[in-house]
């Protein structure tokens, strides 16, 4: 129906001409092509607006980077936006885009190009970045561990966490052709010791993981601390970009 109707009206438009400035078959055929054209922008630009989610429009809302925006080669598998979690929860429904401060997006950027000089056979696979104030209560609340061990997990929301400020990430390395993860020896969000970059002599001692397990963890390591970013004892998988000073003095914790 759209053509006929842009036809028609092309001939309508065509009898009030003199005939010697008639349209041709040519231009009106030129005519229709760019009217496709517009009207195929238009659609895709319409899908893509449908696709974005409430947390996606609330976290650009918020100035943050899309990390797939600027690194299209990353993977994101974002634990929280689904039931494979330490509480088995969905708390964000169908979000699937991790997003980050844009300094802290450029970060990433420069601790992938120090992955591919030492393995382009490697991408990053990020499991959680930016964590809503809110959802990280639902983090703390469904912690099954004393008060006093929590922060070492998860940071309490009364003081916020880094991811709150989305200058945190938590991520881990994969293999570009088969899409699989490299075993760290721990799967994410393990609270115990083989999970910790701070006893792994100790766990490797009591062979509770590997030197290949260690090894893989270094190079995620090496690659993230070369662009400035921090890890932490608890947790191979966490990095900062800036301490919690740093942060609150440069941004606003999302809601």
């Amino acid at each position: 129906m759209r053509y006929v109707y842009i036809l028609s009206s092309l001939l309508l438009l065509s009898c009030q001409q003199p005939k010697e400035e008639s349209i041709s078959a040519e231009s009106l055929g030129h005519d229709l092509y760019e009217l496709d054209e517009l009207a195929s922008e238009s659609m895709n630009f319409s899908e893509e607006a449908q696709l974005l989610t409430d947390w996606d429009k609330r976290f650009i809302d918020a100035g943050l980077t899309n990390i797939q925006d600027i690194l299209p080669d990353v993977l994101v598998d974002l634990k929280y936006s689904s039931t494979d979690n330490f509480f088995g929860q969905d708390v964000y429904d169908d979000l699937e885009n991790a997003y980050l401060q844009p300094e802290v997006a450029a970060m990433l950027l420069k601790a992938h190009e120090n992955l591919q000089e030492k393995n382009p056979s490697f991408t990053f696979l990020i499991y959680d970045a930016v964590r809503p104030r809110t959802v990280q209560q639902i983090l703390w609340d469904n912690l099954d561990k004393p008060d006093s061990l929590k922060p070492l997990y998860v940071a309490d929301p009364k003081v916020g966490s880094l991811h709150n400020y989305g200058v945190a990430v938590d991520l881990t390395l994969v293999d570009k052709k088969t899409r699989l993860p490299l075993d760290m020896g721990t799967k994410y969000d393990y609270f115990g010791y083989p999970a910790y970059p701070d006893r792994e002599a100790q766990m490797l001692k009591e062979g509770k993981i590997t030197q290949k397990h260690i090894d893989n963890r270094k190079l995620l390591r090496e690659v993230m601390l070369s662009a400035g970013f921090t890890g932490i004892g608890s947790e191979w998988w966490h990095f900062n970009a800036f301490s919690r000073k740093e942060a609150s003095l440069k941004y606003e914790i999302v809601p």
